[in-house]
């Protein structure tokens, strides 16, 4: 019987191996093996440690193409007959979730996990069937990862096990919607712009039609989500203070100096009465609402304030924007849904180095002198840079088809997509609560400016 080939176009899924390069690599690698192995058999994952995933032509690469461009609606609508062409074959089958898999890992569970991976290309049919969870399945896992937005750990536990188990016809509905919302955007946007994906949350600066810089952002909660909206970079205020929105004293300070009366002098935040005048903290009534008739005005300090030492003043409707922060550690999450609505950028002094790279006097040296010295400063670029806010969670581009959760059920999908989020305590990073309120440094998370 002729065997059918269940894989889609590398094109579209791993990046330029080709099946030549990878058999060699696959002698050589099992050669050495062979030669050394004992009998248990297991030694010689020594040598399956020598990075088969180490060539950089292996890797899920960070793209120069923007997601807003047209080169990516034209990727997603391949995508799109790709998968179409898959789903009449009868799409993928599941792998069973159970005990975690990684290097070594031995087994039935292993072998489904091969069939999973190749028929989406993140594993090359010529690795075979093994039971074994080798180096190529640790490399296949982690470019599998990558392209879903998840830690690139190598190892298969609860996150990972759910993106592999979407059926393939939900992912095909994925891509279908998210097409429209591309073409939405994919024309007339200027040679210098930002985009910010929600689902993804992640910056990336565009200017002459590519990427020129990737930023990890964290972004709203559930219950606190971040707008879809077009603004502009008007302004950038350096060593910023804070000042507490209203909705942020009722949910968050109130319960916070219920429980710890120090909490105010603690975070170096200061009491303003409608007169202007500071008043200790004791001149609240905390056990009421008494709060939400005075202003809460955060000192600067890059170790203190929840802005951190820069805010990004994009003016909009819904009072938000983007900044720096001192919890620096939600960057290395896999869930980075952890603010009020507003948007914080990793790399920061990048970020603001390429919004004011046209305007006289603000190079690096400038920027970083200016925070270095804590006074407030401020900064307007010499054009207001075009910001789009957009939900997007599954597209193509440079040969890679990329998907994340729908962490706002925006897609209107009622099926296992949906049901990826919230994963209350991912596995890969099993150190962080997803759903926790406070990041880190115990600081309120800022939304807005009242």
């Amino acid at each position: 019987m002729k065997k059918t080939n269940y894989s889609l176009s590398r094109r579209l899924f791993a990046q330029g191996l080709s099946t030549t390069s990878l058999s060699a690599l696959i002698v050589g690698l099992h050669g050495r093996a062979a030669m050394a192995a004992p009998a248990d058999g297991f030694a010689a994952q020594a040598e399956w440690e020598q990075k088969y995933d180490a060539d950089a032509a292996l890797q899920v690469k960070r793209t120069v193409t923007p997601l807003l461009s047209q080169q990516t609606v034209a990727m997603t609508d391949a995508a799109i007959q790709q998968y179409r062409e898959l789903l009449a074959r009868g799409g993928w089958q599941g792998v069973p979730a159970g005990q975690t898999l990684k290097l070594g890992s031995n087994g039935a569970m292993v072998v489904a996990l091969r069939k999973r991976l190749m028929v989406t290309g993140d594993l090359d049919e010529a690795v075979g069937l093994s039971p074994v969870f080798d180096s190529y399945v640790q490399a296949a896992v982690r470019r599998f990862q990558a392209r879903h937005g998840i830690n690139s750990t190598g190892v298969v536990a609860q996150q990972t096990f759910q993106a592999l188990n979407v059926p393939a016809q939900d992912r095909l509905r994925q891509l279908e919607l998210n097409l429209v919302r591309l073409r939405s955007f994919a024309s007339n946007l200027g040679s210098r712009f930002i985009t910010m994906n929600i689902p993804a949350a992640a910056v990336e600066t565009v200017e002459n039609a590519q990427v020129f810089s990737h930023h990890a952002a964290g972004v709203g909660k559930i219950d606190r989500q971040s707008p879809v909206m077009q603004a502009k970079v008007v302004e950038i205020n350096f060593n910023p203070f804070w000042t507490v929105p209203v909705s942020i004293i009722r949910k968050d300070l109130i319960p916070k100096m219920q429980a710890d009366p120090n909490y105010l002098s603690d975070n170096k935040i200061r009491v303003i009465d409608k007169s202007g005048a500071e008043v200790p903290p004791t001149a609240v009534n905390w056990n009421s609402m008494d709060a939400v008739n005075y202003r809460f005005r955060q000192d600067p300090g890059a170790d203190v304030n929840s802005l951190g030492v820069v805010r990004v003043n994009i003016p909009n409707p819904h009072g938000v924007y983007m900044h720096d922060t001192p919890a620096k550690g939600v960057f290395g999450d896999d869930y980075r849904f952890v603010s009020s609505g507003c948007v914080r950028v990793q790399n920061i002094r990048d970020y603001v180095a390429w919004i004011l790279k046209d305007t006289p006097g603000w190079d690096r040296d400038h920027i970083d002198e200016a925070i270095r010295s804590g006074a407030r400063i401020d900064a307007r670029p010499v054009a207001a840079v075009p910001v789009h806010w957009v939900y997007v969670t599954a597209w193509a581009n440079d040969g890679i088809v990329q998907f994340r959760e729908d962490i706002y059920q925006r897609d209107g999908f009622s099926s296992s997509v949906a049901s990826l989020q919230p994963v209350l305590q991912p596995v890969e990073t099993p150190n962080r609560d997803p759903r926790a309120g406070v990041v880190q440094s115990g600081l309120l998370d800022p939304m807005g400016d009242d």
